[in-house]
């Protein structure tokens, strides 16, 4: 594990990790930023594959043809269902938001900016699509979020599809959305992208964004 820090917030690079191990310490970490017991943190992992469905997911959209050896869990952000795997840049920012502004709509668009800013270093114009979450290119989506806020404080948090393999998604429909498909940074650019560029870049759009504090 690799700590650094921006400002007052520690970020710790996990590596390649299971879900469930990272699922919990979101949980520890989230508890003791509620008591005022840490620092607000930034994880950055890349997952075993895994698919995930939010507490009101529909599990219909796991499909019947799905990997089998690849691990489901029903877990307590919001949203549908997705995949994590390796070659995917996962981020959990677990903040305070009475550090910041107390607001959903707010955080939510606040990611989004992080992660089209972030696409942006790399020559591609990524946007949002108006009454969905999650980040496009194009009419394919490069980048998912789902979060989980208790007491102001979050957790979870969004994907970025950099070297994934996208044939994992033929297994579920993504985030319950028929009508877009799937992409990646690796697919987008014709080759492979170097995973710890992406994360210094997400370092430091995510500072850009989340360093003025309201007083």
């Amino acid at each position: 594990m690799i700590e650094t820090n921006l400002d007052q917030i520690l970020i710790q690079d996990l590596g390649q990790r299971p879900y469930k191990e990272v699922w919990d310490f979101q949980k520890e970490i989230q508890a003791k930023l509620i008591a005022g017991e840490v620092e607000d943190t930034l994880l950055m992992v890349e997952h075993e594959p895994v698919y995930t469905l939010g507490k009101n997911a529909n599990e219909n959209h796991l499909l019947q043809s799905h990997d089998q050896s690849v691990d489901v869990f029903n877990i307590d952000r919001g949203g549908d269902i997705t995949f994590h795997g390796p070659g995917q840049l996962v981020v959990y920012p677990i903040l305070n938001l009475s550090n910041y502004k107390k607001s959903v709509s707010w955080y939510i668009q606040t990611l989004e900016q992080v992660i089209i800013d972030v696409i942006f270093e790399f020559e591609l114009e990524a946007k949002r699509i108006e009454g969905l979450t999650g980040v496009w290119v194009g009419d394919e989506k490069i980048a998912a979020l789902g979060v989980r806020i208790s007491r102001w404080v979050t957790m979870h948090g969004f994907s970025i599809n950099v070297n994934t393999d996208l044939t994992f998604y033929d297994g579920i429909i993504p985030c319950g959305i028929f009508d877009y498909g799937i992409t990646s940074m690796k697919q987008l650019l014709c080759q492979p992208q170097d995973m710890e560029k992406v994360k210094k870049v997400v370092r430091s759009k995510f500072y850009s964004h989340f360093m003025l504090r309201e007083s």
